[in-house]
């Protein structure tokens, strides 16, 4: 990879952070402009996709799926040569350090909800992601450079299609010395390596990164990172407070996702997350693609990719639910602040309502009434017969499993649910999925909202 073009990269992004709001949408209203002008040049589907639309405002061009792309992947991307055969070839290939057609970083999603998605990055686009990933750790006060070097640790998933898989090999030789570590590995391991490599810079899931704190907490884990960082899960209030009370100060968050990388982060001097409007544009709506006000949680969230010409992305679906604050912050940066996350569709359950139908049930109204218990880590799933498990681990005696199930029987009836049966189970680990991410709720496919 070529290093001064990723640290030229890294500088026009500190410049950009420089501007005034109105400078920033006149830059987004120009790339918004050349991106599409590429994409109807050199895309067949979008040629046809947005017939009739090439001078339409961005809000009045159809929404692309992940299964849309998929299906017309070959004619969606603007290189003739690239054809998703040879791209699912060259995924199952595990040779490190090669790039495909000897020009292309490939990601890909896990597939856990559909069938995988494939992303390709030419190296102007790729210089562009790795500095994102910059921006975010330079907005804790890391300041990326040559001459400041760390020790990071990143305790998530190690698949080599990841997107931060290839962003830590292609960071690893200049600004970083790191290891990567499988989060579905014993935990019993993870603390032995992280022991025994002592990061400076702890990077890991928002679960991983609770139970890692509460592994210090108990004494194994004996690390003082000087900035940790989250990222993939909805990171509570109360795994900030852990932390802090840890490592003496509050995880900063990232926002991301394989096919855009970092979409937004926490800015030091005001603790707000940021989008990085510079890089993508970012539009809230609801189920029926409508935009919601700021203050409001949207249902999706459509992602124009304002950097990418091989792949171009332009309203692209994302299942995430986010809310954008009303309010302007005092940093100085001209982005706008993304105020919560409350997470993808997956983070939602979808209950029989008492007025008929089924009502959706956020992550938050959960998180209100477990964060509080004096557990290690606790997960809310939801069975085929609409029951609901409540796994809890690191439990002590006084937590009586009557009373908590009553507590979440009078939170959902609150949201005008009508209440399935809940039990509560004490296990000794809360199960992972395949990608070693525990997460905080697990909704049954067949029962989500359509």
């Amino acid at each position: 990879m070529d290093l001064l073009r990723i640290l030229q990269a890294i500088r026009e992004l500190r410049g950009h952070e420089r501007w005034t709001r109105p400078q920033l949408m006149a830059y987004q209203s120009k790339a918004l402009q050349q991106l599409r002008e590429n994409a109807y040049a050199r895309s067949p589907f979008y040629q046809r996709f947005h017939r009739g639309l090439y001078d339409r405002p961005l809000q009045d061009l159809p929404v692309l799926t992940k299964s849309m792309m998929m299906e017309n992947f070959d004619e969606l991307v603007t290189d003739r040569s690239v054809r998703l055969d040879k791209v699912r070839a060259f995924s199952e290939d595990r040779t490190e350090d090669r790039l495909f057609l000897d020009r292309y970083w490939v990601t890909a999603t896990s597939g856990s909800s559909s069938q995988p998605g494939f992303f390709l990055f030419n190296q102007q686009e790729w210089s562009t992601i790795v500095a994102s990933f910059g921006r975010g750790q330079e907005w804790s006060g890391a300041k990326v450079s040559l001459f400041h070097r760390r020790k990071m640790a990143t305790v998530a998933s190690t698949s080599p299609w990841h997107t931060s898989s290839q962003v830590a090999r292609t960071a690893k030789s200049w600004w970083t010395t790191s290891i990567r570590l499988p989060s579905t590995d014993s935990l019993e391991s993870i603390v032995q390596e992280l022991n025994h490599w002592q990061p400076g810079i702890l990077i890991a899931y928002a679960s991983m990164a609770r139970i890692l704190a509460n592994e210090q907490l108990d004494g194994r884990l004996r690390i003082q990172p000087t900035k940790v960082f989250t990222s993939s899960e909805v990171l509570t209030d109360e795994t900030r407070r852990l932390i802090k009370s840890i490592w003496g100060d509050e995880p900063f968050n990232q926002y991301g996702a394989t096919e855009t990388a970092d979409i937004a982060a926490e800015y030091q001097t005001c603790r707000h997350m940021h989008l990085f409007e510079d890089l993508v544009i970012a539009e809230v709506v609801d189920e029926n693609y409508q935009p919601v006000p700021q203050g409001t949680y949207g249902a999706k969230l459509l992602i124009t990719t304002l950097f990418s010409r091989t792949q171009p992305l332009i309203r692209y679906e994302l299942n995430d639910s986010v809310r954008l604050s009303m309010e302007s912050c005092a940093s100085g940066l001209p982005f706008a602040i993304l105020e919560s996350i409350q997470g993808r569709i997956e983070d939602i359950l979808y209950v029989p309502a008492k007025s008929g139908g089924r009502v959706a049930i956020q992550s938050l109204v959960f998180n209100r009434i477990m964060d509080i218990l004096p557990v290690g880590g606790w997960q809310v799933t939801q069975n085929s017969d609409d029951t609901l498990t409540v796994f809890i681990s690191g439990t002590h005696d006084e937590i009586n499993d009557r009373e908590l199930e009553n507590t979440l029987r009078q939170a959902l009836t609150e949201q005008g649910a009508l209440v399935p049966a809940i039990n509560v189970q004490r296990i000794s680990t809360i199960p992972k999925t395949s990608s070693g991410k525990t997460p905080l709720i697990k909704g049954h496919k067949s029962l989500r909202m359509q």
